[in-house]
Formats: structure tokens, sequence, C-alpha cells
């Protein structure tokens, strides 16, 4: 795996490092992969498609507005994501049942969280570059995720 200090420090100012505002929830807290992204707001279809798909080994991120009124992941979506091979999920929004996802084989990171599950109206878009942290997250590039922090790049990057 590679961590965000030597990929800092190997990339120098190409490293696109994500504001530090997500906290930790997963049991998987070194996690990195190929971005898949989906934009909705307090309303988890699309995320719920998601996980259900082959993960090959990618991290999907989820714009949710930062809305601090629901949750767009649980414990069943975040095992589903562990079924199909997912890394992480990032979330610019809220999770729930975040104790059972701290014993789940996925790197989790969101701003709070929140036990109110939210509407399912089929809402949002997939796969389009989403902003939020102070960087934008495009389809196609690669998230390095650790205690330290999330780092994005354009391509792969072996720091070791």
């Amino acid at each position: 795996m590679n961590h965000t200090a030597d990929i800092c420090d190997a990339i120098d100012k190409d490293a696109k490092v994500v504001q530090p505002i997500f906290r930790s929830y997963g049991g998987k807290v070194v996690f990195e992969g190929e971005i898949s992204t989906i934009k909705c707001f307090e309303d988890n279809s699309l995320v719920r498609d998601a996980v259900a798909e082959p993960g090959n080994n990618r991290v999907l991120v989820i714009d949710g507005r930062a809305s601090m009124r629901c949750a767009l992941l649980g414990d069943l979506l975040a095992e589903k994501a562990v079924q199909n091979g997912w890394q992480g999920v990032i979330v610019n929004g809220c999770i729930r049942d975040s104790a059972a996802i701290s014993g789940m084989d996925l790197g989790v990171r969101a701003l709070a969280t929140h036990p109110r599950k939210t509407v399912k109206l089929g809402a949002g878009q997939r796969d389009v570059a989403v902003e939020f942290g102070g960087q934008v997250f495009m389809p196609g590039t690669y998230l390095y995720a650790d205690a330290d922090g999330i780092v994005l790049t354009d391509k792969p990057v072996d720091s070791r």
C-alpha cells in the first residue's frame, strides 16, 4: 500500500490533497483505488446500485452536498460493497450503523453519522466530476487514503 505522505513526497506539487474534514469509520484505515463517483442529495438510490456492482478494487466517492439530515451509507450497503470488491467509500455527508461498519474490511470516510435513512427516488448522477474538500474528484483518477489523509492522483503511483 502507498502512504499519503510518501505520495506527497514523491510527486510533490502534483499531489492533490483533500482537506482534512473526514472521519474514518471503516475497518480498513489504509485503502486505495480508481475512483467512481456519485452526485446525489439525500437519496442513496444510486449508492445502492453502485455497491451492487463489481467494485474491481475501486473507491466510491459520494458527493451528498455535505447534508447533515440523513445517512447515505449504512451497514447493509457497506456489507454489499465488501462482498462486491469495493476498497472504500468516501461520503461528503453522513453514514449510519457506524459500529457495524467499523468491523468491516472497507475503508469508509464521512463527515459525520446520522441515524435517519434517505429517501429512495432514484435521483442523482453517476460517474461525473464532483467537488468538495478543496479538490475535484474525477472518475478514473486514483485515490489513496490512510491515517494521514486523502490524496488524489491522475494515474497510479508507486511511492514505495
